[in-house]
């Protein structure tokens, strides 16, 4: 799997982003979704997931109620909304793919990665 994020730039704090993440390769549907960030001298964090059939989604604690991730399995896409965006959320993001519904929240556990896209949020 081929994973392209883009949406990423530059907002104030409270603004909205929509960052989105298409594969290619492989037959997305079969699976897993996650999104990571890391920010400037700090470690790789776990952000969001969802599962194949999009009805389960999981988040960090850091930005549930804020940030949203779906996916169109048609367009073999998956999205992040962010929104109340917030300074400390400045990081580059990264989509990521695996195949099984476990340890979701490691980034070791995913096989496949995206080339991150930079988002900055200004207080």
């Amino acid at each position: 799997v081929q994973l392209q994020a883009s949406g990423g730039g530059s907002v104030q704090a409270g603004g909205s982003l929509t960052l989105s993440c298409v594969a290619s390769g492989r037959t997305f549907s079969n699976y897993v979704g996650g999104w990571f960030r890391q920010a400037p001298g700090k470690e790789r964090e776990f952000v969001a997931a969802i599962n194949w059939s999009r009805d389960s989604t999981y988040y960090a604690d850091s930005v549930k109620g804020r940030f949203t991730m779906s996916r169109d399995n048609v367009k073999s896409t998956v999205y992040l909304q962010m929104n109340s965006l917030k300074p400390e959320d400045t990081a580059v993001y990264y989509c990521a793919a695996k195949l099984t519904w476990s340890a979701i929240i490691d980034g070791k556990n995913y096989e496949y990665w995206g080339q991150g896209t930079q988002v900055t949020v200004s207080s």
